[in-house]
């Protein structure tokens, strides 16, 4: 069985739990569904860092730690929500909690098999597709429509991103970088379809004429959560043969280092 057909799978349990339990409309509460399984939520002390949160078993009893250390409502509910992933998902508990405890990096910051299917989990499972996908049709594309849907689910604004990305019919790309190197990039349906065009591989370096890495040259940008915009080109980020013009929207992530871009595109109607 491939990566990329189980974390669909991890995705789609997600949705199917959050739909079980009742939550057909943003937002979906992490928190309410731990204490209808019994499982204790509690949070970390802000001086704790490191992980953004722990399962514990003890017994038939499970528990969840999130971390407090980043200020953000939306990185915590996905936290919460990652480990439901290791606690929902079959074959999870066996590998993780060999000890009974169990330390995440959540948020699609690991690459580790089971922190991305517990990650997919949780985007599924605070952003199920139907409910997401009304939300799109009311907001905007690019940086602006994604910070409002990210407000509506509660969620962190990264995996608001990658999870718009999944589902947007827009020629979309999700690019999270650190320094002058691309961390990652997630590409929608409609721009993967376009002809003649390179995937973005993990350590691959910014293109050098781009907006994001001027932005991200400043540390006070990355840090301060500052916003940037700029035009950019297809054949720029992706090669190939055509060009076509786009937006280059830019968010720096703040204690994590690390920046967002949002790279939306208008192709010929043909396309």
């Amino acid at each position: 069985m491939g990566r990329d057909f189980k974390l669909k799978m991890s995705k789609r349990f997600g949705e199917k739990v959050a739909i079980d339990e009742g939550f057909t409309e943003l937002p979906v509460d992490p928190f309410v569904i731990a204490e209808r399984h019994g499982i204790v939520v509690q949070a970390k002390p802000d001086t704790v860092t490191g992980v953004s949160g722990m399962l514990v078993r003890h017994g038939e009893t499970f528990g969840i730690l999130y971390a407090t250390h980043v200020k953000s409502e939306g990185f915590q509910r996905f936290s919460v929500a990652h480990e439901l992933g290791h606690y929902f998902l079959e074959g999870h508990p066996e590998h993780v909690l060999k000890e009974n405890v169990h330390e995440s990096r959540a948020d699609f910051v690991s690459g580790d098999p089971f922190e991305l299917e517990a990650d997919h989990f949780a985007a599924g499972l605070l952003m199920p597709k139907k409910a997401f996908c009304r939300e799109i049709g009311r907001n905007r594309d690019g940086l602006v429509g994604l910070k409002a849907l990210a407000e509506r689910c509660r969620a962190s604004l990264t995996s608001t991103a990658i999870r718009y990305a999944d589902l947007t019919d827009c020629p979309a790309a999700i690019v999270v970088s650190t320094g002058q190197m691309i961390d990652y990039c997630f590409m929608s349906e409609a721009l993967k379809n376009v002809d003649d065009l390179a995937w973005i591989k993990k350590g691959t370096p910014l293109p050098n004429s781009c907006e994001t890495r001027r932005f991200n040259a400043s540390l006070e940008n990355v840090q301060g959560g500052i916003d940037a915009k700029g035009d950019t080109n297809l054949a720029e980020w992706f090669g190939g043969r055509r060009s076509v013009e786009g937006s280059e929207e830019i968010v720096g992530l703040g204690g994590y280092g690390k920046t967002l871009t949002v790279l939306t595109f208008t192709l010929p109607d043909e396309e």
